[in-house]
């Protein structure tokens, strides 16, 4: 009998045989233990009834199980484009430290691996997120169900702990508006809970270019207690000059019964990555040229940027007899310090803030839900009612990055300011199944977004930059789902959900002008999509999905002039287009298949710049352009033969078509198409298991742009992926 792993606020997996009725249509008492359970982010073996003779029997739960819109249910039958990565696709024969690595089985997403450590990975979801050169946008993610998407809509995957991943879920289309702000999808990375008995696992990977990875963890259950804590260190020279990174991370995870009907989970996470160097993009003529280097610029000035990060959740909940309540709070503070290359001659400006930026980013939330149960027409009805409060605040200074003739180093203060934001999102939602065949659920979230940013640097030529500015918005979704026949479903769903701009994009007006960019509007968009759910309760998972988002106020790029970046609403544009999934599962064997296509388009004009420095748009960008770095289609294929003992092969290849670099002209990343081997051998021992494997990556030695920068306004669009790479690796449990 396997676990069922069902955090908060989440999709949650659970494969399991054995029972015949999915969950999602037991009888009320025993989907109230499961919601209580799977609402409040307990570990649940199986639901359990009481034998004849007063003892726990055990009960298997049916395939898998997701609670996306926080109601547990079969995942055929949830009415919105749902997907996992399991622990096999995730935890065998790789570096264990990209989500591009292993997000490839999802359509609709695209993970870039910038292969830049002083950079996160670009995600994006239906065509979400991609206008961001550093960090995540537009995409909501969660460790653990703890956000790691502040308020103003930025995130970070860089203390996400790949190596202990349990798995991946990810949520597109209309219901991730129930999110809040910037959910153009849903991301979330779980780990493991503890288990008897108790277990140590370390594992080891070296590769390519002074890649190195090791790991450690301990785990264990007793007493209603159970605990999982991991440490990583990765290391790597790089496949580029200037791109030498280390990391240090810690996450550990602790439950705890609280009487009869109490859980607690504490998750606590650390990370230290000091001075990653940053290679920076290169020019098209460059990346053609080698594009093993960096930047003249990168290397001029020694771009770097050192991150570090704590952070502490916790989760309480109580079962009532009428219902369940759920209390989250979290807390962390993230530092940052970065050298960037800005010219010298640029910094003359009294507005500019220098090439040193270093801030401090404490940041905290709370979510406290109440989930009931009733019937309405006589038929199950789940409710919540919920609400959550997010606060950061950045104290942010810059500097020159000059002293004199030396360059690279902290200079002259030139900006400091206290930038805050927070959120407060009331929400509630209802799941009605009026007979076996039909599921309908409806949602709405109450938004406000306030930012306020206090000016501490003012001089006569540099003017109070102080500013206050809020959002508002109401997401209301509504989903169907339905039977067809046995092991297929249809489903429909339609939401609105909205996009603030960060701080980052708010911090300077086009004109000039000291305050915020108060005329800078979120960006709001409806969605709707239709698709079909296979699941023909053996070997074989599929969906296909037809979707389409229409967003008015998009946010893109405006001008660019002495070190100040600025952006604007640039009308409407639309997403629309189709998603392919497929998983077969049987014995040793297992297969996927992964495709999207996706036409992304502004569908007004607009103005703008075509690189600094430029205080006014001149160029025209016309309707029915592509939105940069959005590609038209994308495929992945794979299959894993061999089990835990023994012999295991892995093969798959991912193609990626061409991509726009900027919203001012046709360039575009040239297609890819990449293949991808291992050879690992599973071994058991008198006191426990391992593995050993050997990989490669690009077996064809492929020169292809990994990821792009759209709209880099010096021209330096393109992130160089590595040819081909070799790895070795081993692992290792004892306690089993």
């Amino acid at each position: 009998m396997q676990r069922l792993h069902a955090p908060p606020f989440r999709l949650s997996a659970v494969f399991a045989p054995g029972l015949a009725m999915p969950l999602s249509v037991a009888r009320a008492p025993r989907l109230s233990l499961l919601s209580c359970a799977v609402l409040l982010g307990l570990p649940v073996a199986a639901l359990a009834q009481s034998s004849p003779d007063g003892q726990t029997a055990a009960r298997t739960l049916d395939r898998v199980q997701v609670i996306a819109t926080r109601t547990p249910q079969a995942t055929a039958s949830v009415p919105a484009a749902v997907s996992v990565v399991d622990g096999a696709l995730i935890d065998r024969d790789r570096l264990g430290v990209a989500l591009s690595d292993v997000l490839a089985p999802v359509p609709g997403v695209i993970a870039r691996n910038r292969h830049n450590y002083a950079q996160d990975e670009q995600v994006s979801i239906r065509g979400f997120g991609t206008r961001s050169a550093f960090g995540i946008r537009g995409v909501r993610l969660y460790l653990d169900g703890v956000p790691a998407t502040m308020p103003d809509g930025q995130g970070q995957l860089s203390h996400f702990p790949l190596a202990q991943a349990e798995r991946i879920e990810v949520l597109r289309g209309p219901f991730s508006a129930l999110y809040g702000n910037a959910s153009g999808g849903v991301l979330q990375l779980f780990t493991a809970d503890g288990e008897a008995p108790g277990a140590i696992e370390a594992e080891a990977v070296v590769g390519t270019d002074g890649q190195r990875r090791v790991s450690a963890t301990a785990s264990g259950a007793s007493g209603g207690v159970d605990y999982r804590a991991g440490l990583n260190r990765f290391e790597t020279d790089g496949f580029r000059d200037h791109a030498a990174a280390e990391r240090t991370s810690f996450n550990g995870k602790l439950n705890a019964a609280i009487g009869e009907a109490g859980r607690l989970t504490i998750v606590a996470n650390a990370l230290d990555a000091p001075d990653a160097q940053d290679p920076q993009g290169l020019t098209r003529e460059q990346f053609e040229a080698d594009p093993t280097q960096a930047s003249a610029g990168a290397l001029l000035f020694n771009t770097r940027k050192s991150v570090e990060q704590r952070q502490l959740g916790a989760v309480y909940t109580h079962a009532f007899d009428a219902g369940e309540l759920r209390l989250l709070a979290y807390a962390g503070e993230r530092e940052i310090s970065q050298v960037l290359s800005i010219p010298v001659g640029t910094q003359r400006s009294p507005l500019s803030g220098g090439g040193v930026i270093s801030f401090e980013a404490p940041y905290r939330g709370v979510d406290l839900r109440w989930t009931g149960q009733g019937t309405l027409a006589g038929a199950p009805l789940e409710w919540t009612l919920g609400v959550a409060h997010d606060r950061q605040t950045q104290r942010r200074a810059g500097f020159e990055n000059f002293v004199g003739d030396v360059l690279g180093v902290r200079g002259a203060l030139r900006l400091r300011q206290d930038d805050t934001v927070q959120s407060l999102d009331p929400y509630a939602q209802a799941l009605w199944r009026p007979n076996d065949a039909w599921t309908l659920l409806a949602g709405v979230r109450a938004s406000e977004v306030r930012f306020r940013s206090q000016d501490r640097y003012i001089t006569d030529r540099n003017p109070d930059d102080s500013g206050r500015v809020s959002h508002d918005a109401v997401s209301p979704v509504l989903g169907a789902s339905v039977r067809l026949r046995s092991g297929l479903h249809a489903f429909a769903a339609y939401g609105e959900g909205f996009e603030t701009p960060t701080f980052n994009e708010i911090g300077y007006r086009a004109d000039g002008g000291s305050g915020l960019n108060f005329t800078l509007q979120p960006a709001r968009t409806r969605s709707v999509e239709t698709g079909l759910k296979l699941d023909d309760g053996g070997a074989l998972r599929g969906e296909f999905v037809l979707f389409r988002a229409d967003t008015r106020d998009e946010i893109t790029a405006a001008t660019s002039a002495g070190g100040r970046s600025t952006f604007q609403n640039a009308g409407r544009a639309r997403r629309e287009g189709a998603e392919l999934s497929l998983r077969y599962a049987r014995d040793r064997v297992q297969g996927w298949l992964a495709a999207t296509w996706l036409d992304a388009r502004f569908a007004d004009g607009f103005l703008t710049c075509a690189g600094p420095p430029c205080t006014v748009p001149d160029v025209l960008v016309p309707a029915g352009r592509r939105i940069p770095g959005v590609a038209r289609t994308t495929a992945a294929a794979g299959v894993d033969l061999g089990g835990d003992i023994g012999w295991q092969w892995r093969f798959d290849a991912q193609h990626v078509s061409d991509v726009p670099v900027a919203q001012t002209s046709d360039e575009r990343a040239p297609a890819y198409t990449v293949f991808n081997a291992s050879l690992g051998y599973g071994l058991r021992g008198a006191h426990g298991h391992g593995r050993v494997f050997v990989a490669v990556h690009n077996l064809a030695d492929r020169r292809y742009a990994g990821s792009v920068i759209v709209n880099e306004s010096n021209g330096r669009h393109y992130e160089p992926a590595p040819g081909r790479q070799w790895f070795i690796g081993a692992q290792w449990r004892w306690g089993d």
